[in-house]
């Protein structure tokens, strides 16, 4: 990979993104009322939430890491960043002695592309920091929740278990309470103070970490600040004399002119995650799926008007021809990064990650080219509201059947990997091997083949430190987009159950499946919005209702987080 990125998204696009080899490293850099915390006799399969009266003194203590100082603090939500150039000389130590007592632990998590021999420099380099015999039990993360199943259906679960969200469907979460540890004894309150990193993992995250009514998960943290940015070439913007679009109007208006579909250039592809963001749609990506407090009345996203606006929005702009025809694939498109940088469109949104990977893409191939990202605007011109993103959206687990040394040995490997940049726990976690992996010229790493090929989606798998992005091969893309996240922050709300790891009752779990599909549908002019009326219709008699009643009874036991 390669391997300058250190930022960790969340939302709708974090599984393509992991799904990269050429950034995933850096990436992992998230029933019963108060049943699943309140440890209610009923079962995952009932629902629950992990924040309630006593979620408090489940988690663990706060406590800064000032090993680094970044060079730019965290601001109204966003990851903290640096831009300066790394001197090898000078990192910091995060973890001064080894942790780990020299047992074996076995770690089964989702891998994309393919994994390396066990007896290899990084693994062995790794250990030998952390003093535990890590074996990794790599499984395709495009296939993951099926061998994730099995293996929770099974006796044979490995000492720890990667499960990011997306796999959290089904009874997933029946199997977390059931399957495995208690990590509360060793971390709650000033506990974790024993793994200085870990206690450096901001409170939100941790709060995702509960099921069952215990602290069961190591979690990768993440901005809560939505991580979806309208990229757009700036530099054609700049040649051509075009204006960055302040409304929902002027996008329209700037998409026109841009198109010329003989010319083989169009204006954008889909925009529909950034019309929910213009019109101020609440955020669907993570459970709870929509659901918010508006004017003392418990709502979901599907019943507002500013869904259907936003879908309508959508809609025009294909209608308009100004979407690249690639868009009509939906899921199936294209990459979009080489027709991006051939100029056949301006514009898309997509995670903020892609503002350094393009970026580094073109750097030699075309020194002009600049990536840029839009801020996101009201849909009439003025502030916008945009809703927060969860805070923590992968996790790992111990086996409830793991001795204390073996959980003391998995804290000692989270404590490493947890470490933050600028140490030394951070390049060998990040990069692996100097001169192995990755050499260093004029303050910035680059990984070699090997790097490459053996420096990807293991330890940076078990925990993560605070939301970081750092680039010093291009530091400007790396203040351009903490500077973003400030900006939008600024704009951003908390839903009634920010920061909460639902689950809902096994009967409504499929009960939004069709939705995506008939959004893109009508943004593509197969089906109406009278469509998708009918389709809100049928899911409040088909169970929407009586879900609307389980969260609020989730509200009236807990409160509301905004």
């Amino acid at each position: 990979m390669t391997p300058n990125a250190a930022s960790a998204p969340s939302g709708p696009s974090r599984r393509s993104f992991l799904a990269s080899t050429a950034v995933a490293t850096a990436a992992v850099a998230g029933g019963m009322p108060l049943l699943a915390a309140c440890g209610a006799s009923d079962s995952g399969s009932g629902g629950g939430s992990s924040s309630g009266k006593d979620a408090k003194k489940l988690l663990p203590a706060y406590v800064a890491n000032n090993v680094v100082a970044p060079d730019i603090p965290s601001k109204n939500g966003s990851a903290i960043g640096f831009t300066s150039k790394l001197d090898l000389a000078t990192l910091k130590t995060s973890v001064p002695k080894k942790l780990g007592k020299g047992g074996k632990v076995t770690i089964m998590s989702p891998f994309w592309g393919s994994p390396p021999k066990q007896d290899n420099p990084y693994y062995n380099a790794m250990n030998d920091m952390i003093g535990v015999d890590v074996e990794w039990q790599n499984q395709d993360g495009n296939t993951y929740d099926q061998k994730l199943g099995a293996v929770l259906a099974s006796s044979d679960v490995p000492d720890v278990v990667v499960i990011p969200n997306w796999n959290m469907g089904g009874k997933i979460p029946t199997a977390i309470i059931s399957k495995f540890a208690d990590l509360g004894p060793y971390l709650s309150g000033d506990k974790v103070k024993d793994y200085p990193n870990l206690a450096a993992v901001p409170t939100d995250a941790w709060r995702r970490c509960i099921f069952g009514g215990k602290l069961r998960g190591l979690p990768m943290p993440a901005s809560y600040v939505t991580n979806i940015v309208p990229l757009y070439r700036k530099d054609i913007f700049d040649k051509e004399g075009y204006d960055v679009p302040r409304s929902a109007a002027e996008f329209l208006s700037l998409a026109k002119e841009i198109t010329n579909a003989k010319a083989k250039r169009w204006a954008c592809l889909d925009m529909k995650w950034t019309a929910w963001q213009m019109f101020s749609v609440l955020s669907g990506s993570e459970k709870p799926l929509g659901w918010n407090l508006v004017d003392g009345k418990l709502i979901n996203r599907i019943e507002t008007d500013e869904y259907l606006e936003a879908l309508e929005w959508s809609r025009k702009l294909f209608a308009a021809g100004v979407v690249h025809p690639d868009a009509m694939l939906g899921k199936n498109a294209p990459d979009p990064g080489p027709k991006f940088a051939a100029g056949e469109f301006l514009i898309y949104p997509n995670d903020i990650s892609q503002w350094w990977s393009r970026t580094a893409e073109q750097a030699t191939k075309n020194p002009d080219f600049k990536i840029w990202g839009m801020d996101v605007y009201g849909h009439d011109g003025g502030n916008p509201q945009v809703w927060a993103e969860q805070p923590a959206g992968i996790f790992a687990f111990v086996n409830k059947k793991a001795s204390e040394s073996v959980i003391r040995d998995v804290l000692a490997v989270a404590n490493v990997t947890a470490a933050p940049y600028g140490t030394k726990e951070y390049m060998a976690t990040n990069y692996g091997v100097e001169g192995t992996h990755y050499t260093v010229k004029d303050g910035v790493p680059t990984k070699t083949t090997r790097g490459n090929n053996e420096v990807i989606n293991a330890y940076v798998m078990v925990a993560s430190p605070a939301a970081t992005i750092a680039h010093p091969d291009f530091p400007d893309v790396a203040k351009a987009q903490v500077e973003w996240q400030q900006r939008m922050g600024s704009f951003t709300r908390k839903s009634s159950f920010f920061g909460q790891m639902i689950t809902e009752p096994t009967r409504y779990t499929n009960l939004m499946d069709d939705f995506e599909t008939l959004e893109d549908d009508i943004t593509r002019g197969r089906k109406k919005i009278s469509d998708m009326q009918q389709a809100v219709s049928d899911w409040k008699s088909r169970g929407g209702d009586k879900l609307r009643d389980w969260y609020q009874k989730l509200l009236d036991d807990n409160g509301s987080a905004s």
